[in-house]
Parts: structure tokens; sequence; C-alpha cells
């Protein structure tokens, strides 16, 4: 899988995906790296990050990308607060007809939540993920594999 934080955007990433075989994970994020983090403001971040993301899939779907090689990623904590991705958190069920990837490990936001290093944000992780879930998350990325296959585990044993 690609896994594209421009979201294709790049001049030539929409033509050579679709010339491969591969995946692609187009992700959600507002403004560059290293200042991406200094007061990210969206006036309403679900709809922002919706538009955003319907319009990135329309673009790689006209340029021949197969509905079924497409997953998207709402960029948790890529130019948003700890608001910001509680909301996208809260309403992931909403964001699209396609597979969500969920990257919320380790995240800083946690370090803001908790109070916790980030050495000492396994518990956070792991509700994170859960919640993820349960918003219809199909794909976690996660640093604790084990753990979190165990969290899995545990839920799906819960849902029958």
């Amino acid at each position: 899988m690609i896994n594209d934080i421009e979201a294709l955007s790049a001049p030539g990433a929409l033509e050579a995906v679709a010339k491969s075989d591969c995946a692609v994970c187009l992700m959600h994020k507002k403004g560059e790296p290293a200042t991406m983090q200094r007061d990210p403001h969206y006036d309403d971040v679900l709809a922002e990050v919706k538009s955003y993301l319907d319009e990135r899939v329309k673009a790689a779907r006209a340029a021949g990308i197969a509905a079924d090689r497409i997953v998207v990623d709402p960029g948790f904590g890529f130019g948003k607060t700890v608001a910001h991705n509680l909301t996208l958190l809260k309403g992931l069920d909403t964001l699209s007809g396609f597979p969500v990837l969920a990257g919320l490990s380790r995240k800083s936001s946690l370090q803001k939540i908790t109070g916790r290093a980030v050495g000492e944000r396994l518990a956070g992780s792991l509700a994170m993920a859960l919640l993820a879930l349960q918003r219809g998350a199909k794909i976690l990325r996660v640093h604790d594999v084990k753990e979190t296959r165990d969290v899995i585990a545990v839920w799906e044993a819960f849902q029958g």
C-alpha cells in the first residue's frame, strides 16, 4: 500500500498509482509538517476533512484507480488539535464510503490528554484503537502490535 500524506496531490502521483496495482491510502493534512501544529483552525473539522477526502477519492477514481484499492485517513495529528482529533474520532463512521485507516498510536494528543511521555502512551493508544474500531475504522496504524491485537481479540469476542 502506498500511504501518501499528500493524498496523491503531487504532480504525476495519481498517474503513477493508477499504472500500478498498489492499494493507496489518501490522507488529510492541513499545512506543512514544520508548521502544521501552530494553531490549526477549522470552521467544521469533520465537514472539511470529509470534503477534502471526497475530493481526493474522486480525483483518484477519475485517474483510473479502482475503488477497491482506496483507503482514506483523516490524518490524526496532521494540522489538528486534540479537540479536532476527538471530533474526527467521534465522526469517523461518517467520513466516506471507503475503508478508514486510523493512526492514533502514541500521538502527541495522548500526551496532552494524559500527561504521559511518548514511551508511556500504551494505555492511551489502546483506548484510541478501540474507539476507532467502534467508530468504524478498518485499518489501525499502531506501534504496539501484540497489545493492540489482544485488544482487538477481546473486542471481537465481545461483538459476538
